[in-house]
């Protein structure tokens, strides 16, 4: 396998995006090992009493997001925690950033929530490890087909419902529910701006309160992708609505525009077994198959996802 990054002057994301040493399973509904997603972030505010919402990193200056996150005008002062496990133990591997400032896409729109992304910049660089690495971004034009392996985490609530978040860090497997079937069991309002997962007609598992931001990923070969963003759902788990997510392959001319020479990694792939296809671009990875989270009073449209207040900011979540 070979591939090319030309950025003149720039630290090029190919050769770091989309791994994880330290991620040797993967399992749906449990506590996720220290280092196994070492993109996740954890976002805090003392407004909110800690975390409220979930992030991954894209390169080391730059985190994304929900824009829905953000929409409060109490936030305070933003924190972000990366390579955290627990919200209360140790986590000798773990540093921390304040954000110098987030910025929301110009066209979301509450409370449909279309267009529910964000990007947060950093206060300062972090160093990448075993337990600090960005995540590779789907590319424009990239397609998961319904069924598509895709892994959710988070520290959000474990049933619909709660206002206690995990302690420790959750990892979900849920498959990619199409667009069509997302839009019928909603009854209307999925845009091609987002795209849905779920066991539909089964339920059981799902993102939840406290997970809205984080990433949505799936896997080929040792490399990671982030597809979607945790934006919004009807409940948690319920099996007649899937959960939905800003599709991430729609945003990155957006994303592009704030990172400069330092840009997230794209990588170009098809999920035919054992072909990845680099482009000579960096970053983002384009997924290729067949072709949201929150509302605390269980509405279609969501109200902000923050944990007393609005966001309803999701979780992992597996029923019993």
């Amino acid at each position: 396998m070979t591939s090319t990054c030309i950025v003149g002057g720039s630290l090029c994301q190919l050769d770091v995006c989309g791994h994880a040493p330290l991620n040797n399973k993967i399992v749906g509904g449990q506590n996720a090992a220290a280092g196994s997603w070492p993109w996740q972030v954890s976002i805090q505010s003392a407004s909110f009493g800690g975390h409220f919402c979930g992030g991954s990193l894209i390169n080391k200056d730059w985190v994304l997001s929900a824009a829905h996150c953000f929409q409060s005008s109490s936030l305070g002062t933003i924190g972000v925690y990366l390579g955290r496990r627990s919200q209360s133990g140790s986590n000798p591997n773990q540093v921390y950033r304040t954000v110098s400032r987030f910025i929301n896409h110009p066209s979301y729109n509450n409370p449909s929530d279309d267009n529910d992304i964000a990007l947060l910049q950093l206060s300062s660089s972090v160093t990448f490890s075993d337990y600090i690495k960005p995540v590779c971004l789907a590319a424009a034009g990239s397609t998961f087909a319904a069924g598509t392996e895709s892994w959710v985490t988070g520290w959000g609530v474990l049933q619909s419902g709660s206002n206690q978040i995990s302690d420790i860090l959750q990892e979900v497997m849920i498959p990619i529910v199409s667009n069509s079937d997302c839009n019928n069991a909603y009854g209307g309002g999925i845009t091609s701006n987002m795209i849905c997962a779920g066991l539909l007609n089964q339920g059981g598992k799902d993102s939840c309160q406290g997970d809205s931001g984080g990433p949505m990923v799936s896997r080929n070969g040792s490399l990671w992708t982030q597809s979607g963003i945790v934006s919004f759902g009807i409940g948690c788990a319920d099996p007649k609505y899937p959960g939905v997510y800003a599709r991430v392959s729609r945003y990155q001319d957006w994303i592009n525009s704030y990172m400069g020479s330092n840009q997230p990694g794209y990588v170009s792939y098809t999920n035919q077994p054992g072909y990845v296809s680099f482009t000579n671009q960096p970053g983002y990875v384009s997924f290729t198959s067949d072709g949201f989270r929150s509302s605390p009073n269980l509405l279609l449209f969501s109200i902000s996802l923050t944990f007393s207040i609005i966001p309803f900011i999701c979780s992992v979540f597996l029923s019993s």
